[in-house]
């Protein structure tokens, strides 16, 4: 079968500027006042106010949050400590009070009974092989601070003349 041959590329021939205006445009940054934003408060002011409103002026500031810092203890060091009987044994099990997070990393060899802010999953498995179990801590009442008194309104002086 016969191949159709394509069409000879003819855009913009025969035309001297290729639809960019004028000869003398297109030479380097020169032509468009700057590369990017420069001359935004000089001579393209006038694009700045139409295009682009909220360039000029201060916005708001966020203040930054604080992270607060949770105390943790792993399960190897509970059981360190049960080894060492420096846990309360009552009815062959050690018995441990944490107000922090109990992660999973160790192993366990004796049964505790954990009672702690927060854990983590592995801890569950881990205390339930050996024996043991955790359980949630009551939350410490947060104190709040009382509203500031307000203060009488001052009389203002009169101005002097």
């Amino acid at each position: 079968m016969t191949k159709r041959k394509a069409r000879q590329k003819s855009g913009y021939l025969g035309h001297r500027s290729h639809g960019r205006g004028n000869v003398k445009n297109r030479r380097g940054s020169g032509n468009r006042g700057g590369r990017g934003m420069a001359g935004i408060c000089k001579h393209k002011n006038s694009w700045a106010a139409k295009y682009a409103p909220g360039y000029f002026g201060k916005t708001g500031f966020k203040r930054p949050v604080e992270k607060k810092e949770v105390v943790v203890i792993n399960l190897y060091e509970i059981n360190q400590r049960a080894a060492l009987n420096q846990l309360e044994n009552k009815a062959g099990k050690y018995h441990f009070d944490f107000d922090g997070k109990v992660l999973g990393t160790g192993e366990v060899t004796v049964p505790l009974v954990i009672r702690a802010a927060s854990w983590s999953k592995n801890v569950e498995k881990k205390l339930g092989a050996a024996g043991g179990q955790i359980s949630a801590i009551e939350a410490k009442a947060v104190a709040q601070k009382p509203a500031p008194a307000k203060q009488p309104p001052v009389a203002k002086q009169p101005a002097k003349s």
